[in-house]
């Protein structure tokens, strides 16, 4: 399968556009903390339980990312952002099954599985062609893209309220709004499918023989034996981990937490908590990958992780004493979050090349996977056995801070350590050239 090439004089700012009507799409997974209460409550599960379908759904990402990386590099984005439009959508309707019937396990694999699947391969669908496009500009280029799925939640989040609201919190509202969600979504990610674009090839020798790319150029295969990956893959992890597991538990963790002060959070006000959350997570993504593109990838590595576990540290400290300070805490810790996700592809492209980013990207992806298990499961755990021993408030989350704090220094460490590619990792010209002739071939 071709990949679609833009005409000659193709505008490359139709390109985020259609980025961002996937993106914008499978971002609605942050704003899954806004249906857990409605779901242990109406299938009567606890915290950990209802966090099972978001995890998975992560788990599926960074799993379909790592096997699929390699597939959306030669089918291009628009086979890409078909197959993300098929299996998200299709796993919100299963979900709705499991929801009208009560069947909690179809929730999980419909929600988590199948919808999982197309987070990651709509995930990486067009960060590839971006880079492609912008050469000049990487960290801003991936960071609107990358926007969309931070910002999702901005849109999900008070429209699935208002769904709730409007079908009721029960089984059938619940599957009434998963109804909803996967069929808008269908319609609004096949605008992105019908408009992305590849970039013709830039240049050629006289015989029509494609010029081999400039820099270093390293294989997916050679990333993954290199120890920058794998430092890269300990600093994903870690700064995903001390976000998402904020970003899973938002609604109920900001209850919480001032639950027994002067000024309890209401329902409507955790679920504004939310969008604001997922408006730094938006906001991260284009601004700090942006700010990356003039300071250097590791130093803003450097204010994602060390910066961030100082915010752990100031929530810690102040307990349930200041809500505005934990507010703003948490509002720069997601916009860490967001922008580390933004800017890691720039920071492969830098290391690796743009020979099979796309493919990295996607292996690299794999340490989304993990921190989406870890980081839900340490905050919800932590917080269940806390309640199970009497405690409540601020105090339900006390340890899941210091081990984020951890978190966060061991990622910084990782950071350190990582140096220019060595070049017995690199790629013959030859193969370069012999790969692109391939990818141009017809189907």
């Amino acid at each position: 399968m071709s990949p679609p090439i833009a005409p000659p004089g193709w505008s490359r700012w139709l390109v985020p556009p259609a980025a961002l009507s996937v993106h914008l799409s499978i971002g609605q997974a942050y704003a899954w903390s806004v249906f857990k209460p409605s779901l242990e409550s109406a299938l009567d599960l606890s915290g950990t339980q209802s966090a099972l379908p978001f995890q998975l759904g992560i788990v599926m990402l960074g799993l379909s990312a790592a096997f699929g990386g390699t597939l959306v590099e030669r089918n291009g984005p628009r086979w890409a952002m078909t197959v993300a439009l098929v299996c998200f959508s299709s796993g919100f309707l299963i979900a709705a099954l499991g929801a009208a019937t009560e069947q909690y396990w179809l929730i999980v694999f419909g929600y988590g599985f199948v919808g999982g699947i197309g987070l990651g391969i709509g995930y990486i669908s067009p960060v590839s062609t971006l880079i492609k496009w912008f050469p000049d500009r990487p960290g801003m280029a991936t960071g609107i893209a990358i926007m969309g799925f931070g910002g999702g939640a901005l849109i999900a989040s008070p429209w699935s309220a208002q769904m709730l609201e409007s079908f009721g919190s029960d089984s059938t509202g619940i599957a009434q709004a998963f109804l909803v969600h996967g069929l808008t979504y269908a319609v609004f990610m096949s605008l992105g499918v019908l408009l992305v674009r590849v970039p013709r090839p830039a240049a050629s020798a006289a015989d029509g023989t494609p010029v081999p790319l400039e820099g270093v150029q390293v294989s997916a295969a050679g990333a993954v034996r290199t120890p920058q990956f794998w430092c890269l893959w300990v600093v994903l992890c870690m700064n995903v981990t001390a976000g998402i597991g904020i970003l899973e538990k938002a609604a109920p963790m900001i209850t919480d937490f001032f639950a027994d002060t002067s000024t309890p959070v209401s329902v409507s006000a955790a679920a504004g908590f939310v969008a604001l959350l997922s408006a730094a997570n938006m906001a991260g993504r284009i601004g700090w990958s942006s700010t990356s593109d003039l300071i250097g990838r590791k130093n803003i590595y450097r204010v994602y992780l060390g910066v961030g576990a100082l915010m752990y540290a100031l929530i810690a400290w102040a307990g349930d004493s200041s809500k505005p300070l934990f507010i703003v805490c948490a509002l720069v810790i997601l916009s860490f979050y967001g922008g580390g996700f933004a800017t890691v592809p720039a920071y492969l492209k830098d290391l690796f090349g743009t020979y099979q980013v796309g493919a990295i990207h996607g292996r690299l992806l794999t340490a989304w996977s993990t921190a989406g298990v870890l980081g839900p499961l340490i905050v919800n755990w932590i917080a269940d056995r806390q309640e199970e021993a009497g405690k409540s408030g601020s105090s339900l989350y006390g340890l899941s801070l210091v081990i984020m704090i951890g978190l966060l220094a061991v990622g910084f460490v990782a950071n350190e350590l990582v140096r220019p590619v060595h070049v017995r990792h690199h790629v013959p010209a030859q193969k370069e050239v012999a790969d692109v002739q391939e990818r141009q071939q017809p189907a």
